[in-house]
């Protein structure tokens, strides 16, 4: 297993990605909408990691409701997994709380979500490796 990404909820995207790109040295960038997530995200490419921006699309998004009650900020943190059922099955065998089962998110990759209560306070996120050739779809 290894971090994926570190999260960030901004109000916008586009703002977000001016400050972002300021200080980091950052090549390669890509967009998306995710629509069963409510979001738009801005994934950066650093060397051995990502740093996703993520902006709502919908009130009811709940990045929207994260941003109301906190602010923006760091959301979650993301690992990969390396089987992502066997994972996922691991993990609530031992007591952690899923948020909602296997579902798509960025890039088609499956996503899940173990409550933050489970660890110490902090949202993680078990996103599915991505394909053998390296590079997303």
């Amino acid at each position: 297993m290894r971090v994926d990404h570190i999260a960030i909820a901004v109000k916008n995207v586009e703002e977000a990605l001016k400050n972002y790109q300021k200080i980091l040295n950052v090549d390669q960038l890509e967009i998306e909408e995710v629509p069963n997530e409510k979001v738009k995200v801005a994934m950066l490419m650093l060397e051995d990691t990502r740093i996703e921006l993520m902006e709502p699309t919908s009130p009811d998004s709940p990045i929207s409701k994260f941003l109301q009650e906190r602010g923006e900020g760091i959301h979650h943190i993301a690992i990969t997994a390396d089987d992502i059922e066997k994972d996922v099955a691991r993990a609530s065998a031992n007591g952690m709380k899923m948020l909602g089962g296997l579902r798509t998110g960025s890039y088609g990759r499956r996503i899940t979500f173990i409550h933050p209560k489970s660890l110490h306070g902090v949202l993680t996120e078990f996103c599915e490796a991505p394909p053998e050739n390296g590079k997303e779809e």
